[in-house]
């Protein structure tokens, strides 16, 4: 007997609806595994316990595994500028995993890899991380920014001075043969 166990392909039952070029990457059941549900890593995203969709793995702001739980605090796009998103932290959602496998290796690897650029930026009355991220099947990168709470977000310096961080971001990462 090899010292690896292998863990069991997913159940039909709790295979979420992929997409024709998406595939199960690594899988860990929810609680006690009596029926609380899968959390569900494929190449697109993060598919969670009580969610119709999957989570793309550009939209998770951040990810802890405990060791036993494994936090998810997904984006929520709050506004759409000229070149980028502005998002918000949505509530934690943390899911116990008694046997989790390659998961939270596979959702710091993926969250990790979808990361070009993050740089933290004081703004008028406050600060905000302007990040770019890489989003499967889209050509180029995706740039959003986190405002800091207590940031006067319907400021129009805050938004000039934004703007001007992101341009100059792009500008900083672009390639140099375009």
């Amino acid at each position: 007997m090899g010292l690896f166990r292998r863990k069991p392909k997913l159940p039909p039952a709790d295979r979420p609806p992929l997409a024709a070029d998406e595939r199960v990457l690594a899988w860990a059941a929810v609680g006690d595994g009596q029926g609380d549900g899968v959390v569900v890593a494929s190449n697109l995203g993060l598919w969670l316990p009580g969610r119709a969709h999957r989570l793309g793995w550009h939209d998770v702001l951040k990810a802890v595994w405990s060791g036993r739980e494994l936090t998810v605090t997904p984006a929520e796009r709050l506004a759409e500028r000229d070149s980028y998103l502005v998002v918000a932290d949505c509530p934690a959602e943390s899911y116990l995993l008694l046997d989790p496998g390659e998961l939270p290796h596979q959702v710091r690897e993926r969250v990790t890899r979808s990361v070009a650029y993050t740089r933290h930026h004081p703004v008028p009355g406050g600060a905000g991380r302007v990040a770019a991220r890489r989003v499967p099947g889209v050509d180029g990168l995706t740039w959003t920014v986190r405002f800091d709470p207590g940031t006067p977000t319907d400021d129009p310096e805050v938004f000039a001075e934004t703007d001007r961080l992101v341009a100059d971001a792009r500008a900083a990462t672009a390639p140099a043969d375009v």
